[in-house]
């Protein structure tokens, strides 16, 4: 099995606005690192079909215009969906029965499919 990676890593120079009175503060570059890194171990893509293993307690709707709301039954352990898209940190957006909704991925596993 292998193990996807992600990284990325980007170098942005700064620089401190102008400031009005120039002998108490003078104009100096920052360079500001960005890192980021994903890695787990299982695969996860755009299109994989996933189980819910845990109910979350609040869920977020996908849409253009999200709504936040407690989970009253909607979203079920045990409920199948297919992976839409990755949004930052660990969260990604689930079809389901129900619903596209943004989903922890703590909250669910791939589902493995024998064929």
């Amino acid at each position: 099995m292998a193990i996807p990676s992600f990284s990325c890593a980007n170098t942005v120079p700064y620089q401190n606005p102008p400031f009005k009175n120039p002998t108490t503060h003078k104009g100096s570059r920052r360079i500001i690192s960005i890192n980021c890194e994903y890695s787990k171990g299982s695969k996860l893509e755009i299109g994989s079909p996933i189980i819910v293993i845990e109910a979350p307690k609040m869920i977020k709707t996908a849409a253009s215009v999200p709504c936040l709301r407690v989970n009253s039954g909607l979203v079920k352990a045990g409920d199948v969906g297919r992976i839409v898209s990755r949004k930052p940190k660990d969260v990604w957006a689930v079809r389901l029965a129900i619903g596209t909704y943004l989903l922890d991925g703590k909250y669910f596993k791939p589902l493995e499919l024998d064929e």
